[in-house]
């Protein structure tokens, strides 16, 4: 492939280069947190982590692990760069996303550090493109403090019992209520929309379930229109682990496989709606 034979010369102005058989394996990962204009790159030898937030309450991250890469190759211990992720995913389907058996795009990613441009090679069938994409400040994220010694609850789901779930609730309602309980009806999604309040209760002995982790009885809400934009990953993935702290922070962690085959994760996480009174 012409874009991905360029000399080793040239790879030594970069402190970042990472390169892709076929760039689908990153614009799929992608849009499962594209619902902001602009998304944080973080870099380190272990891979890419791409994080994207809203009004200070939601988070989400994508893991892309260095493996997934045909090269990944980093000069510095970190490196950190802001862009339009908007811009990013069209460049990245420049040629249309094609899905022909035995035809994708491939991608090599370079960037040249502060201030430079992130520079895209994208080669289909012999025709290279190369896109330059202007870089930001990079904004520090914010630090839910979500650690696994503070988690209280924790359930791992198959995606496609989350996605029925979301079909039966009432979408119209502000929030969703997720209830884990040492007894019945152990993990509950409640709405309360214009047609009343609707249940979702899932035994903890489902097929569904994979795993039931509950320390102490918790009841929270949380804004449906923050946890709207995780749909995308939930359609990508094929399991959820959402898990609580002592705070009421939710964790949706999505196992989603790419076209290869391997594993990604994302991440969001969200704040509990506190203006709501216990009911």
């Amino acid at each position: 492939m012409p874009l991905l034979m360029q000399s080793q010369s040239d790879d030594d102005q970069y402190v970042l280069v990472a390169t892709l058989d076929n760039a689908r394996n990153l614009s799929n990962i992608l849009k499962a947190i594209a619902f902001k204009d602009h998304a944080l790159f973080t870099a380190t030898p272990n891979g890419l982590k791409v994080t994207v937030e809203d009004s200070k309450c939601l988070q989400a991250n994508a893991f892309i692990q260095a493996a997934i890469f045909q090269e990944f190759t980093i000069k510095e211990d970190l490196v950190g760069l802001q862009i339009n992720l908007t811009v990013l995913l069209d460049c990245l389907s420049i040629f249309g996303g094609s899905t022909v058996p035995g035809m994708s795009t491939a991608l090599r990613l370079c960037y040249r550090g502060y201030g430079h441009p992130l520079t895209l090679f994208l080669e289909e069938g012999g025709v290279v493109t190369v896109c330059k994409i202007n870089t930001q400040e990079p904004e520090e994220p914010i630090d839910f403090e979500f650690c696994s010694s503070n988690v209280t609850n924790k359930v791992i789901l198959l995606s496609e019992s989350l996605k029925e779930a979301f079909s039966e609730l009432d979408m119209t309602s502000e929030v969703l209520q997720i209830t884990m309980s040492l007894s019945q009806p152990y993990f509950r999604l409640s709405t309360f929309g214009n047609a009343g309040s609707a249940h979702y209760d899932y035994p903890k002995d489902s097929d569904m379930m994979e795993l039931f982790h509950c320390t102490t009885t918790q009841t929270n809400k949380y804004k449906m229109s923050l946890l709207k934009p995780s749909t995308k990953a939930l359609a990508l993935s094929s399991k959820v682990s959402v898990r609580t702290d002592s705070r009421g922070v939710l964790s949706l962690q999505y196992l989603v496989r790419n076209d290869d085959g391997q594993i990604c994760f994302v991440d969001y996480y969200c704040c509990p709606d506190e203006e709501v009174d216990d009911e």
